[in-house]
């Protein structure tokens, strides 16, 4: 059996720490079936090309790929294989890059290791054999949930390559969180103007005959398999029907009724029956039956009156529309639910709904929206125009009791209002308390340099968001603060915005749930692998012990404690089997299965007098690249505390 192994070197990123030529000759020891060749970057054209060749004329049986991560190329390596006439599935990859040069300092260390990882990739690929790819039927229908402008690109980049689309949005409005925004940074883009023309795409353009749109409607079953799901939907009553309406809005003056707008912050009112607010589509007003007097008892059919006199439409308005529940065939869905905010109110010390003028950023926007509540004014509560605005960063984030984590936006966005406040009120002094300044991009950091530059700017950094005390003061808010080397101060103001950090969408959980999608750590919609998790840690460079070496496992349930057992025979000094979180596993029942084979195996390692603390069993998700460093030199440390098994071959592993 001849098999070739090439050796990307990633440019620098891998030759720079592991030396190809010391690594080619400890591989080759391997056997006389081998042949070792190394390129620059085997992913580019030419890379590619030059594989395609080289298997063309070397003719393999099977191949090794030492260079990244599978998750990154493995489809590019057997596209590769395919148009040398090679089955694609007589290959394996050694994952150099993620799991051992950019995790592993010692440069002899990760020579070692890199081999091993090579050489394990070869006596797994002797043992495969060809696959021919079958097909199955399939669904070409598209179940898009969330109609915001990932949603409704996805949705329209479909409809275009004819699929037929069902787009499904659980709010009576599209265009998600930019269509309330007046700008959009980085480039102070007017957003509901850059959403236009998809938003004219998808409700009336050429392909929007081939996307089916449900507004206020939501996902509660999902039944079948890849390439055929069942999906039961809910669809609440609207009470206008959205094929007749015009959109005039007359029906909406005679309502006698009226309620905090929920779509503005609640910093205005609107009637029984509206528009969420002034531009939203599809252009019908809804009703809401909370606040509507029919739906209380009362005989009120004001609405449906006036637009039958002025607009001589009968049945527009129907109160009798009821919830209903309907059955889509799909072949695969899209989840693209957005984002949200975290809840201010947990960091009472800011006065977040307790003083008056103290706003969310979602609030802010909708202040400097021209449909807005203030129609683009910004003014306080009584009216009149600040004297001063206080831009509070960071408000839930980088903080161990609300979120570890930076947002990535919120920065951007406070320097974005700090442009267009020093516009609209040129005179006005403008604070930004943070804990940290973060500037992705280059537009991003020329705002950050406008408002640095301004006159009337003062940067203040904080220790941590609990130093921080807003009170009223003298008819004014005044912000207590510590600076980071303790030192007290004070910054008075007439307006607070407050940035706070980006959190999961509500939905995300019962999706996830629902869907069989896991969630990362913070509850974010994530990969659900425990491979993926050691992959990020390589890419974000963190360092863990050089003796760790990974196997990949379809699913974590799927390790028969045999192999575990094998391990320990073949030298390994502690073994620990990484899963998916509970109720994140596509195979429904993995992890599960999982934990009951460690427990069988903790039994068998007593047996065969081993050391329980040598086997662990933990669960990480794709983002949680800290918990496995973390977890990987855990397990080292106590295996290293224990020694090696006596009377094996222990290699430190």
């Amino acid at each position: 059996m001849k098999i070739g192994v090439y050796f990307c070197n990633c440019g620098t990123i891998i030759s720079e720490k592991i030396d190809s030529e010391r690594v080619k000759e400890k591989v080759l020891e391997a056997g006389n079936d081998l042949y070792f060749k190394t390129f620059g970057f085997l992913c580019s054209d030419q890379g590619k090309e030059f594989l395609e060749k080289d298997l063309s004329e070397e003719k393999p049986d099977r191949i090794v790929i030492a260079a990244c991560s599978p998750r990154d190329h493995e489809k590019t390596f057997m596209n590769a294989m395919l148009k040398a006439g090679m089955n694609p599935y007589l290959m394996q990859m050694a994952n150099i890059r993620e799991q051992v040069a950019w995790v592993t300092a010692d440069k002899e260390k990760a020579i070692e290791k890199a081999s091993a990882y090579i050489n394990g990739a070869l006596a797994r690929v002797r043992l495969q054999e060809p696959l021919e790819v079958t097909e199955l039927e399939a669904n070409l229908d598209v179940l898009v949930i969330g109609a915001g402008p990932a949603g409704l690109k996805a949705a329209l980049s479909l409809a275009e390559s004819g699929r037929k689309v069902v787009l499904l949005e659980k709010s009576p409005l599209i265009g998600g969180l930019p269509v309330r925004y007046e700008d959009v940074f980085p480039t102070l883009e007017c957003g509901p103007c850059m959403l236009e023309p998809i938003l004219s795409d998808v409700l009336h353009g050429e392909y929007s005959r081939n996307i089916e749109l449900l507004t206020l409607s939501e996902v509660m079953e999902v039944a079948g398999y890849y390439g055929n799901f069942i999906v039961k939907i809910r669809r609440s009553p609207r009470y206008v029907d959205e094929s007749q309406c015009i959109g005039c809005g007359e029906c909406i003056t005679p309502c006698p009724v009226s309620a905090k707008n929920e779509f503005d912050c609640g910093l205005s009112e609107r009637k029984a029956v509206s528009f969420p607010f002034l531009g939203a589509l599809p252009n019908a007003p809804y009703i809401d039956p909370g606040i509507c007097l029919r739906f209380k008892g009362e005989e009120c059919r004001l609405c449906k009156d006036a637009c039958k006199e002025i607009c001589g439409l009968e049945n527009v308005i129907d109160f009798d529309d009821g919830e209903t529940t309907l059955e889509r065939n799909v072949g695969s869905i899209i989840l693209a639910i957005g984002s949200a905010l975290y809840e201010c109110g947990k960091l009472p010390n800011l006065g977040y709904g307790k003083i008056s003028d103290v706003y969310t950023n979602l609030e802010f926007e909708r202040m400097l929206a021209a449909g807005g509540p203030t129609s683009g004014e910004i003014k306080t509560a009584s009216g009149s125009k600040p004297a001063a605005v206080a831009l509070i960063h960071c408000v839930g984030s980088l903080d161990r009791n609300h979120n570890e984590y930076c947002s990535e936006t919120c920065c951007l966005s406070t320097f974005k209002y700090h442009y267009l406040i020093s516009t609209k009120l040129p005179e006005v002094k403008i604070y930004h308390v943070y804990k940290e300044l973060v500037m992705p991009g280059k537009e991003g950091f020329q705002l950050y340099a406008r408002a640095k530059k301004h006159p009337n700017t003062v940067f203040i950094r904080y220790q941590d968001i609990e130093s921080l005390t807003v009170k009223m003061r003298e008819e004014r808010k005044v912000i207590e603060f510590r600076f980071l080397d303790g030192r007290k101060g004070i910054a008075r103001t007439d307006m607070i915005i407050l940035c706070p950090a980006q959190v999961p969408s509500p939905e995300a959980g019962r999706l996830g749930m629902l869907l069989e999608v896991s969630l990362d750590r913070y509850g974010f919609l994530c990969n659900w692998c425990s491979y993926a998790g050691a992959d990020k840690a390589g890419t974000s460079q963190k360092q863990y012990p050089p003796n760790v070496y990974v196997i990949k496992v379809m699913c974590s349930g799927r390790v028969d404690p045999q192999f575990v057992l094998q391990a320990f025979d073949d030298g390994a000094d502690g073994v620990i089997i990484l899963a998916c979180h509970p109720g994140d596993c596509h195979y429904k029942e993995g992890n599960f299965r999982a934990v009951q084979r460690y427990r069988l195996l903790l039994r068998l390692l007593e047996q065969y007098g081993i050391e329980k603390e040598r086997c662990g069993f933990d669960y990480i998700s794709a983002g949680e690249s800290e918990k496995y460093v973390k977890v990987m030199t855990g397990i080292v440390g106590k295996v290293k505390a224990l020694g090696p098994i006596p009377g094996s071959q222990g290699k430190g592993r």
